[in-house]
């Protein structure tokens, strides 16, 4: 593989070292090509660490074009790379003359690249704009950084994440840590604890919260010393804030630190960011190198490094007041600092080492290569739409599963999801998606795509809306109608009540649609007694089966976050509103509270859908006195619920994505039914252990609940019924192959 890469060559900070540390590693597998537009440090440096260098200099934009052209050509090159404003501005002239593709990786905010410079960003500022526009791909130093610009209008699907890695190779001793710390003028003993930063004085680091968080610390830890090391335009009115709050001797400016920065972070205790903006800090993934406990801004893509309360701390920005307890906590706990210092450590190596961003960037080159070859047809991909955007977990597990499985029969398939929130569905998944509410979107992607996806869950019902039921057959008409293949996917049918509904469900179906693969046997019999024998049905499984947990350490943090110990012993309660709930109520409390005084069980009440459910869980929690509980409002995507409800020892749920997530972790469970799609999968996976919402008593849902710790211990059973709905659930993706026609 042959890649040039295109940069100014006046490049500093983060950008210049993700660059060369990237290309001296890639040019151990492929050929890199760096191409500068003027000769300096930059390039010299670039030669020193051995990558291939050339000077393309001049403002004569036409021949720089001219003369890249004729080089890539000449060369063999297969991919153009850009890196800045200028690099964008060249790639977007020479993607039309090469036919080669572009990519750009963009590693900062091109809003706020030329703050304070009005006049370039008016020029300079304007043209990135339009050439980032132009190119083919995209690559965002985070996933942060690739949301700010999904949710700034470009295509999802043409974007990477990549995140700055370091060589984590364990450094040399570094000296007499007192000694140091001296020379730079610190007012340091044996026994200080040091905090760092290093970085610009500039206001986009917001040196000043910095301070005043530290200067609130001091009062509860007088031990702190706080060393900044770097240099700018707010370093005397910085200084002068340390005076004024009383911390001026405590706190050193060291300016920019020569000779490598590896003796700062060995003579710190606790490294810290303040910034208001990032993009993926450097400083942290080298803070993290010499096992440096860590605070810093949410921004960016640093919360995808530091999981809160388990690696570090993240606060928001300008919270000086959080700052400072964090700061004060890690001063006056040795043990803190070194524990969270140590999985940092093992975080940051595992995901953020050089290797890992070579291999990915490796990775990026291939699938655009592969796509950018891919032949052109006339009709190309999938449109999938179901209950999505709507803040439900469940919902958005389907979704997740169903594009997981799209990408397994092909990668590169293009994928537009009908959502009632498409921004959020478009930054969660990366993919195109429009509003349920914009007819000729989703007409134009239909008129484009080879297969309509009814995607998961109980669409065709009209217990919870007559208009639901009508929009989910309108858009099956109109898939057909615009010459889709149309399958049902892993769904559940029913309950269907009215008659001219069912009448209506009927026809549609049996006229447009060619596949049906469902869940739960009931819905099988709902179909047939609708009359619905025309498309092909097959009996699988529920989509989100396929789902794993997400990484301990993330799960850790969402419980953290929540106020709930990672390592506990609890019982799962997920309910929702619904029709007689509140009279029931009173007996979820009293089964909690027989949980927390029989098998000494903490009751964590669990949304599901976080937009409803919590009302549900604190009307059940009233009944509760002093049992201690927790409420997981927000458990986050679909992952980290999973990886919660897997800490369980036992699930009581109403909401039957809980049911199906805790299956597939082999939790033992206990359904309340309201909805007949409830215990219809609990019959699927062999499991008795449920009763309807309105006939449940005190006494019932006890009994319930001592079944399911029985079960804690021997969870061979169920875990058998899931590997079998696991095989059956490959007969929906195996459908939408044949579909499809791959």
């Amino acid at each position: 593989m042959k890649v040039i890469h295109l940069i100014s060559g006046g490049d500093s900070g983060g950008a210049k070292t993700h660059v060369l540390s990237l290309l001296q590693h890639l040019n151990e597998t492929i050929t890199a090509q760096l191409v500068c537009f003027r000769d300096g440090p930059f390039a010299e440096e670039a030669r020193s660490l051995g990558i291939p260098t050339s000077i393309c200099a001049g403002n004569h934009i036409f021949k720089i074009r001219r003369h890249l052209a004729d080089y890539i050509r000449r060369e063999g090159f297969q991919l153009i790379h850009c890196h800045g404003s200028r690099a964008n501005m060249i790639g977007a002239l020479l993607r039309g003359i090469t036919g080669l593709p572009v990519v750009t990786t963009i590693h900062s905010d091109y809003r706020i690249d030329y703050m304070g410079r009005p006049l370039a960003r008016c020029t300079f500022g304007v043209i990135n704009t339009w050439a980032l526009r132009r190119l083919d791909y995209r690559i965002g130093v985070s996933d942060a950084m690739v949301d700010l610009l999904i949710a700034r209008g470009f295509p999802p699907d043409r974007f990477y994440a990549i995140y700055n890695g370091i060589d984590f190779t364990p450094p040399p001793p570094q000296g007499d840590r007192l000694s140091y710390l001296r020379s730079l003028g610190a007012d340091a003993e044996e026994d200080s604890v040091v905090v760092g930063i290093a970085a610009r004085l500039n206001p986009v680091k917001d040196m000043s919260t910095l301070i005043r968080g530290f200067a609130e610390a001091y009062k509860s830890c007088d031990k702190l010393r706080l060393v900044i090391a770097g240099d700018g335009e707010e370093r005397e009115k910085l200084e002068s804030l340390a005076r004024e709050l009383g911390v001026g001797e405590r706190v050193t400016f060291a300016g920019w630190i020569s000779g490598g920065m590896d003796r700062f972070y060995s003579a710190l205790d606790v490294n810290v960011l303040t910034s208001l903006s990032e993009t993926f800090s450097y400083a942290l993934t080298e803070g993290a190198r010499f096992h440096l406990a860590t605070v810093s801004t949410a921004v960016g893509g640093i919360p995808c490094l530091i999981d809160q309360g388990v690696n570090g701390y993240l606060i928001a920005p300008r919270d000086w007041r959080d700052l400072g307890e964090r700061l004060a906590a890690l001063g006056n706990d040795p043990a803190l600092r070194r524990e969270m210092g140590e999985k940092l450590f093992e975080k940051a190596s595992a995901q953020f080492s050089i290797q890992k961003t070579v291999d990915t960037q490796l990775h990026i080159y291939g699938e655009i290569l592969r796509r950018h070859s891919r032949p052109k047809a006339r009709r190309d991909g999938v449109v999938i739409c179901g209950a999505y955007g709507r803040g439900n977990a469940g919902d958005d597990a389907i979704l997740k599963a169903v594009l997981g499985q799209m990408r397994s029969i092909d990668p590169d398939m293009p994928v537009t999801v009908i959502s009632k929130n498409p921004g959020a569905t478009r930054q969660a998944y990366r993919v195109q998606s429009v509003s349920r509410m914009d007819f000729p979107g989703w007409l134009g992607a239909m008129r484009r795509a080879k297969l309509y996806i009814n995607g998961g869950g109980s669409l065709i019902q009209d217990v919870t809306s007559r208009r639901s039921l009508w929009f989910y057959l309108m858009n099956i008409r109109a898939a057909k109608w615009a010459g889709c293949k149309v399958q049902m996917y892993g769904c559940g049918i029913g309950p269907v009540t009215r008659e001219n509904h069912r009448r209506l469900a009927a026809r549609t179906l049996n006229k447009n649609v060619d596949a049906i693969t469902l869940r739960e046997p009931d819905s099988l019999e709902e179909l047939k007694s609708m009359g619905v024998d025309r498309p092909e049905i097959l009996l699988t499984a529920d989509s989100a089966l396929t789902l794993s947990p997400a990484e301990e350490e993330k799960t850790d943090s969402v419980l953290l976050r929540a106020g709930i110990p990672p390592r506990g012993r609890y019982i799962c309660f997920a309910l929702r509103p619904w029709p007689g709930f509140p009279e029931k109520a009173p007996i979820f409390a009293a089964a909690a509270r027989y949980a927390w005084q029989r098998y000494g069980l903490t009751p964590v009440f669990t949304a599901v859908e976080k937009g409803q459910d919590p009302a549900a869980a604190r009307l059940a929690a009233q009944g509760l006195g002093d049992v201690p509980h927790y409420f997981l409002d927000d458990a986050g995507a679909a992952g980290t619920l999973i990886g919660a409800i897997s800490r369980m020892e036992a699930v009581v749920s109403m909401r039957l994505h809980a049911l199906i997530f805790a299956a597939g972790q082999g939790v033992p469970l206990a359904g309340v039914v309201y909805d007949p799609k409830v215990s219809s999968f609990l019959r699927y996976i062999g499991q008795e252990n449920f009763a309807d919402l309105e006939d449940l008593t005190e006494e019932s849902l006890q009994a319930m609940v001592a079944r399911a710790a029985a079960q804690a211990g021997d969870k061979q059973a169920q875990a058998e019924a899931v590997r079998r709905l696991r095989e059956l659930e490959r007969g929906n993706v195996e459908t939408a192959k044949k579909l499809l026609e791959l």
